[in-house]
C-alpha cells in the first residue's frame, strides 16, 4: 500500500471487527439467514399459521386440506428444533423446556386450538433464534478479531520478499509490514517506526508509537510508516489466539446464578409436567367440567409456567457483558469473575508495575570507602547483570548509559525480597559482592556501622529505595557463599525510585466514587518509598517489606473481612492473585503468564480500565436480577391467572394465545435486556 492508504483502510471500517461483525449480522445479508437457521424456521412458521389462519378461520378462502397442511408445515417448522432436542434429552433421561413446548403445542392441536399451538411453536422457536443471535454476536464480537489478522506474511529471504501463509511462520523470521497493513503475527521492531492502532486487542483509542525493539500484536494496524518485524511468535501461540480461546472457556465457565437455575432446571420441568397431569385429571375424576376445557386449562398451565424466561435471563446479559468488556480490553474468564467483581469491597494493589510505571531509575549515587561513582556503579551492575529484577535493570541500565564496562559474575543468586549475591574470580581468590536492603545483611549477620545506616535510612526516608553494595572475600571454594569472612567492605549506596503511573491517582479516586473505600497496597519494597507512592496515588492502607508468602498471608486475612481484588502483573504476583477473591492482571497484551493466572485480564495496561470493569459488572448484576424478578413474576402472574382465579372467577379462562404471549414475550424481553450489555463502554 503507498502512504496514506492507512487513512482509507480505516476510514473504509477494515481496522477493526465491528465492519466484519456488522455485515455477518445484517438481515439482508445471505451470511445472516445461513448463520440463523432457527430463525429460518420461525419465519416458515409464522408464514404458514397467518395463511392457515387467515385463509380458513378468518376468510374461509382455503379449504379444510389446505388448512391441515399450512397447520402441518407450521407445527413442522416451529416444532423441528425443539422435538429433535426434547427427544435427544429424553433418551438420556433429562426433561427440559423443549419437552414442555412440544407438549403443550400438541395438546392445542388436540382439541381443536391448532392456531394457538402453532402460534407457541413460532414464539419459542423465535426466542430460541434470538438466544442464539445474542450468544453468536457475543462470540463474533471477540472472533471477529481472528478475521483481522492476514493470511498472508512477507518475509524476507535473502534479501528479497517472500509471501507466505501466516501458519508457516516461525520464531525469527523477519516479516515486512507497510504502510496501513494488519500485523500478521506477534513481534518486535526490527527496522523503522510508525503509530500502531492497538485497539482491537487492548482498547486504546489512540495509536501507540512503536520503535525498534517494541513488541506488536498480531491484528492491529500499522500507520503511516513501514516496518520490519522479528516474529516472536507462532500464529496458533498469538494473542489473538490465546484471547479466542480464552473467551470460549469463558462461554463454558458459567456464573453461579446461571450454575443455580441450570441445576434448577430438571427438578422444575418434572414438577410442571407433574402438575399439568393432575390439572387435567383432578377435575374429571372429581367434578362435572367438561373435558375440552379441563384439557385447555391443563395445557395452558403447561405453557405459561415453563421457565424458558427464567433460563435464559443469565446467560444472555453474562455473555453479552463478556463481549463489551472485551471489546473495552477487559478480559474476563468466566461469568463467574463477572459476579465476583460485582461484589467487590476493597481492591490490593501491587506497588511496582501497577501503581507505578515499573521503570525505576537511578536517583542517588553514594560512594564509600575512598570508591568512585564510577567503580560503584561499575561494581553493582556487573553483579547485576544476571537478574531481572527492575532494580537490577536501572543499575544496569545507567551503566550503560555512562559506557562505563562491567564484567558478569561466574556464579550468582537472587534471594526474594532481599537483593543478590555474586561471585567472581576462582580457587582462593574469590570475591562475593552482595547488593541488597537491610533484611539481606541482617541474614549473613552483617553489622553496618550506624554511620552507614543513617546514609540509608536518609535516603529511605526520601521515598527511594536505598541498596547497599558490599565486597568481600571468600576464604576457600568449600566454604558457602553467605558464609563470607569477615565484616566485608561497603562500596556505596545506590538509590532507586520509581515514577507513578499515569492517572493512577485518578481511577483510585474513581473507585472510592463507586463506593470502595478501602484501599491497600501491597509490596515488597521498604516502607518509606511505598509510602511515597501512596501519598501521591490515594492509597491509605500499607504493607511494605514483604516477601511473596507474606503477601500472600495478608491478602488471606483481607479476604475474611471482605471482597478483596488484586491487582498485579501477573508475573511476579501469581501467588497473590490466586490468593485474592478476583485476580486482575496488568498488561495482558503478550503477557502469557498474566493471561494463564488472573481471572481478570487489563489488555491495555491501563489502571483506567478498573472503574469500567466494576460498572460492568455491577451494571450485569443488576440487569441478572431484573431479569430473574421479571421472569418470576410473569411466571407467577400467569400460574394465578390460570389456576387460582377461576376457582375465585367462575367462568373465567386465561386464553391458550395470551398464556403464550405472556410467556414468550417475557423470554424475549429479558434477551433484549441482556442485550443491552453490548451497548457499555469505557467512556
Amino acid at each position: 500500500m503507498a502512504t496514506g492508504s492507512y487513512d482509507r483502510v480505516m476510514a473504509a471500517g477494515e481496522g477493526r471487527p465491528s465492519r466484519l461483525i456488522l455485515q455477518s449480522l445484517s438481515p439482508l445479508s445471505p451470511e445472516f439467514w445461513r448463520g440463523n437457521p432457527e430463525l429460518v424456521l420461525a419465519s416458515i412458521t409464522l408464514a404458514a399459521l397467518l395463511t392457515g389462519w387467515l385463509g380458513g378461520s378468518v376468510s374461509g378462502l382455503l379449504p379444510g386440506w389446505a388448512v391441515v397442511i399450512f397447520a402441518l408445515v407450521a407445527y413442522g417448522a416451529g416444532g423441528y428444533s425443539g422435538a429433535k432436542v426434547a427427544l435427544a434429552n429424553a433418551c438420556c433421561g433429562v426433561f427440559n423446556i423443549d419437552l414442555l413446548m412440544v407438549a403443550a403445542a400438541l395438546g392445542a392441536a388436540l382439541i381443536g386450538e391448532w392456531e394457538e399451538g402453532a402460534l407457541l411453536l413460532f414464539l419459542f422457536t423465535l426466542s430460541g433464534a434470538l438466544e442464539s443471535f445474542a450468544s453468536e454476536r457475543t462470540r463474533q464480537a471477540i472472533t471477529g478479531l481472528a478475521e483481522l489478522r492476514p493470511d498472508t506474511a512477507r518475509i524476507l529471504r535473502d534479501g528479497q520478499e517472500v509471501e507466505i501463509g501466516v501458519e508457516a511462520l516461525s520464531v525469527g523470521d523477519a516479516v515486512v509490514v507497510r504502510p496501513g497493513e494488519r500485523m500478521p503475527v506477534d513481534g518486535s521492531v526490527l527496522l523503522g517506526s510508525s503509530t500502531v492502532d492497538q485497539s482491537p486487542i487492548t482498547g486504546e483509542s489512540i495509536p501507540v508509537y512503536k520503535e525498534i525493539g517494541d513488541p506488536v500484536f498480531s491484528g492491529t494496524i500499522n500507520g503511516s510508516g513501514a516496518l520490519e518485524l522479528q516474529v516472536t511468535r507462532l500464529a496458533s501461540e498469538s494473542t489473538i489466539s490465546k484471547i479466542i480461546g480464552l473467551v470460549q472457556e469463558a462461554r463454558n465457565n458459567a456464573a453461579p446464578t446461571q450454575r443455580l437455575i441450570d441445576r434448577f432446571s430438571q427438578p422444575y420441568t418434572l414438577v410442571v409436567i407433574g402438575a399439568t397431569v393432575l390439572a387435567a385429571i383432578v377435575p374429571i375424576l372429581f367434578t362435572d367440567e367438561p373435558i375440552s376445557q379441563t384439557v385447555y386449562r391443563a395445557i395452558t398451565l403447561l405453557v405459561v409456567a415453563s421457565p424458558c424466561a427464567l433460563i435464559i435471563s443469565t446467560p444472555a446479559s453474562i455473555l453479552s457483558a463478556i463481549a463489551a468488556a472485551a471489546r473495552e480490553g477487559v478480559l474476563f474468564k468466566g461469568g463467574a469473575y463477572l459476579e465476583r467483581a460485582a461484589a467487590l469491597d476493597m481492591f490490593a494493589f501491587d506497588k511496582t508495575g501497577t501503581l507505578t510505571s515499573g521503570n525505576p531509575q537511578v536517583t542517588d549515587v553514594v560512594p564509600l570507602n575512598g570508591y568512585t561513582e564510577q567503580e560503584l556503579i561499575a561494581i553493582a551492575a556487573g553483579a547485576e547483570s544476571l537478574s531481572e529484577h527492575p532494580i537490577a535493570q536501572a543499575v544496569v541500565r545507567r551503566a550503560q548509559e555512562m559506557d562505563l564496562p562491567y564484567e558478569s559474575p561466574r556464579e550468582f543468586r537472587g534471594i526474594a525480597g532481599h537483593g543478590v549475591q555474586a561471585v567472581y574470580g576462582r580457587g582462593a581468590r574469590r570475591e562475593l559482592i552482595s547488593i541488597g536492603n537491610d533484611k539481606q545483611f541482617e541474614s549473613e549477620e552483617m553489622e553496618l556501622p550506624p554511620s552507614i545506616r543513617m546514609i540509608g535510612r536518609r535516603l529511605q526516608e526520601e521515598g527511594k529505595t536505598a541498596i547497599l553494595v558490599v565486597r568481600r572475600s571468600i576464604a576457600t571454594d568449600a566454604v558457602a557463599r553467605e558464609n563470607a569472612s569477615g565484616r566485608g567492605e561497603a562500596v556505596g549506596f545506590l538509590a532507586v525510585a520509581d515514577t507513578v503511573r499515569s492517572g493512577a491517582a485518578d481511577t483510585i479516586e474513581a473507585l472510592k466514587e463507586l463506593g470502595i473505600e478501602r484501599m491497600v497496597m501491597l509490596t515488597g519494597d521498604n516502607r518509606d518509598a511505598s509510602a511515597a507512592v501512596a501519598e501521591q496515588t490515594g492509597v491509605e492502607e500499607v504493607y511494605a517489606d514483604l516477601l511473596p508468602g507474606e503477601k500472600v498471608e495478608v491478602l488471606e486475612r483481607l479476604v475474611k473481612s471482605g471482597s478483596v481484588g488484586m491487582i498485579g502483573d501477573g508475573v511476579n504476583d501469581a501467588p497473590a492473585l490466586a490468593a485474592s477473591s478476583l485476580g486482575i492482571a496488568m498488561g495482558g497484551a503478550g503477557t502469557d503468564v498474566a493471561l494463564e493466572t488472573a481471572d481478570v485480564v487489563l489488555m491495555s495496561d491501563d489502571l483506567g480500565k478498573l472503574p469500567f470493569m466494576l460498572r460492568l459488572s455491577r451494571r450485569a448484576s443488576e440487569i441478572v436480577r431484573q431479569n430473574l424478578y421479571f421472569s418470576v413474576a410473569v411466571i407467577l402472574a400467569l400460574v394465578a391467572l390460570t389456576v387460582v382465579v377461576p376457582l375465585l372467577v367462575p367462568g373465567f379462562r386465561l386464553p391458550l394465545p395470551l398464556g403464550v404471549l405472556g410467556h414468550e414475550g417475557s423470554t424475549l424481553l429479558v434477551v433484549v435486556n441482556g442485550l443491552r450489555m453490548l451497548t457499555m463502554k469505557s467512556s
